[in-house]
């Protein structure tokens, strides 16, 4: 067995068995990843005759091109390529105006951190990881621009890791840390005025508090959106 058909092993699958078009393998394949994909597919798109569309577009895809997948990157990774891509066009298509998740970000204003963060602290844990609160999450999480929302879904929902989001999308390592970091500032940002409101008033961090400092963050509470899926 080559080193790559070990890598693919490794996941459960057999990449002579799918090399060969063994109908039972590819369908051991779709069985493992349907949910995952339709996942990415609803949080990237919120819509759910959209997200069937990616989840059918990307298996077909992957049953056509199965020969040239050639082991060398996870085979999980390689769907969510073309499930992101999938998603990606339809976004295109119907928001032509929306910039590529290529383009390198800028750094206007919105982007800067927060002068005051609420801190989430003190909040019960229930309260966190309520359904309303899932919602609230939700919602912000599809304001997000979407060169940073595909990166969050990646990583903090789909629990890719670094590099295999960076292979997905066809990013560096340090940019998609860059990226996951901002959508997880913008999301505090959104969740600190819902939080604020929910405790009262909250306390406000001193501007020049680490961002980090805070006990609750978006990555946190993220769990709760995987559940909801």
């Amino acid at each position: 067995m080559t080193e790559n058909e070990n890598k693919v092993a490794a996941e459960g699958f057999s990449l002579e068995a799918l090399h060969a078009g063994d109908p039972q393998e590819f369908s051991r394949l779709v069985d493992a990843y349907s949910s995952k994909i339709y996942r990415l597919a609803i949080k990237m798109l919120n819509q759910q005759q959209d997200a069937e569309d990616v989840l059918q577009e990307t298996f077909l895809k992957a049953y056509r091109a199965i020969k040239s997948f050639d082991g060398r990157s996870k085979i999980s990774t390689w769907l969510f390529r073309i499930a992101t891509n999938e998603a990606l066009m339809i976004i295109r298509r119907k928001h032509p105006e929306m910039i590529s998740i290529d383009e390198p970000i800028e750094t206007e204003e919105g982007e800067q951190e927060p002068v005051q963060i609420i801190d989430w602290c003190c909040l019960p844990e229930d309260e966190l990881l309520s359904e309303e609160t899932r919602k609230k999450l939700d919602a912000a999480v599809q304001e997000l621009p979407e060169r940073l929302k595909v990166v969050f879904i990646l990583r903090d929902i789909n629990d890719l890791s670094t590099h295999e989001t960076a292979e997905v999308l066809g990013l560096t390592d340090t940019a998609v840390k860059t990226r996951l970091s901002r959508a997880r500032l913008r999301l505090r940002e959104e969740l600190s005025v819902y939080f604020s409101e929910k405790s009262g008033g909250g306390t406000e961090l001193p501007a020049d508090e680490p961002v980090v400092s805070t006990h609750k963050a978006p990555r946190e509470t993220a769990s709760s959106l995987k559940r909801s899926s």
